[in-house]
């Protein structure tokens, strides 16, 4: 089996059309958000080799808006792996492709969990993180692991 480097990150271009947009022409976020999802989840199935499912998505904010015609590129790299999950950075990007301009749109986190065929939790082979820049990743996936942790605990307190 490849585990190269390479499987562990994806990059989706596609270029917006019409009925990817409002009647002003601004991209819904909605299919911004899918793309994302999409990104985030081929790239931990390529990790994983498994079915996986989206358990968990990080607020997502677009600092720029998306027009038709824009030519949006979706980037998604696998920042941490548990014993079943597995966490995706999905940055998006935005290029007027008349003029070259390219704008910084959005960046999340998705958390996919794999399953087997029977759709249960399956385990996932670790993330080799081999560089400085992985590691810094990796502790940051900690800390957003621990906020979410904390944040059920406290939801499911109060119900």
């Amino acid at each position: 089996m490849n585990h190269e480097v390479g499987a562990n990150q994806l990059t989706l271009a596609q270029l917006m059309l019409p009925e990817d947009a409002n009647p002003r022409g601004n991209v819904h976020g909605g299919t911004l958000m899918k793309l994302a999802d999409t990104a985030g989840g081929v790239c931990a199935t390529r990790h994983t080799r498994q079915r996986v499912v989206t358990v968990v998505m990080d607020s997502m904010t677009f600092e720029e808006p998306v027009y038709v015609g824009d030519l949006v590129m979706v980037h998604a790299q696998i920042t941490w792996t548990g014993r079943t999950s597995i966490e995706t950075e999905v940055n998006i990007k935005a290029e007027n492709v008349l003029t070259g301009e390219i704008r910084q749109i959005s960046t999340a986190y998705f958390v996919y969990v794999a399953t087997d065929k029977n759709g249960r939790p399956t385990p996932v082979r670790p993330l080799q993180v081999t560089t400085s820049e992985q590691g810094q990743r990796w502790a940051a996936a900690e800390e957003r692991r621990a906020r979410r942790m904390q944040h059920r605990l406290q939801h499911t307190a109060s119900v």
